[in-house]
């Protein structure tokens, strides 16, 4: 199976993915810049595939992160997944964005029986979500995704960025303090999920707040 995934809750990335590659992942890749993903990803993608050797039509299926995350970066992954899988005529997959970080803190040596990941979510808050992990088992979700202050998480190991910006009050681990969300290991999840005969989400975002934007009320009469 070849999956294209793509992950833009945090930054811009996309891999490829197969049950043929060592580890699994083919190529991938992956930008720093927060501000510009709908100008990176569909260029990127189009170099990934190049890279690869691969068409829309080698494509089994397409997985997509779907948070949670700011607005206007999820809707940047998510309208992009959903108009390859669209045109490409091939199935679409959500996986919720932090289960990423949980696939690599279980094939860490920092891998505890039960920990949180947690990304920033602006506003002084995190975007957070509790994982259990059994030997041999992939990281299993048992509460979230929410969204709150760091200081209410629950105590135990936090990892991802959102854990190194609030390290002054979460038990964070060092070596996760900057890791975001990334395509490639949203992908292998996704790959190991499918395998395994486990459902995966739709692609409908987790935004966990409400939009800022507002429609204009009526206009008051100045007389």
């Amino acid at each position: 199976m070849l999956i294209l995934a793509i992950d833009t809750s945090a930054v811009a990335s996309a891999a490829l993915i197969s049950d043929d590659a060592m580890e699994g992942v083919v190529d991938s890749f992956a930008t720093e810049d927060t501000r510009s993903h709908a100008e990176v990803l569909a260029p990127g993608i189009e170099k990934l595939l190049a890279g690869a050797g691969v068409t829309g039509d080698d494509i089994d299926a397409i997985v997509t992160g779907v948070g949670p995350g700011p607005f206007t970066g999820l809707r940047s992954g998510i309208a992009t997944a959903r108009t390859l899988a669209f045109v490409w005529n091939k199935p679409l997959y959500g996986l919720m964005s932090l289960d990423a970080i949980a696939l690599e803190v279980a094939e860490s040596t920092a891998a505890t029986r039960e920990f949180l990941v947690a990304t920033d979510a602006r506003r002084k808050e995190v975007y957070w979500a509790r994982y259990t992990l059994a030997e041999g088992q992939l990281p299993e979700l048992v509460d979230g995704p929410h969204v709150g202050f760091a200081s209410e998480l629950p105590d135990l190991p936090v990892f991802g960025a959102g854990a190194g910006l609030y390290a002054d009050v979460l038990t964070a681990d060092e070596d996760f303090a900057q890791t975001q969300p990334d395509a490639a290991s949203l992908g292998q999840f996704a790959l190991a999920r499918l395998t395994a005969g486990q459902a995966l989400l739709d692609s409908t975002p987790l935004y966990l707040r409400e939009s800022d934007a507002q429609v204009p009320g009526p206009r008051k009469r100045a007389l």
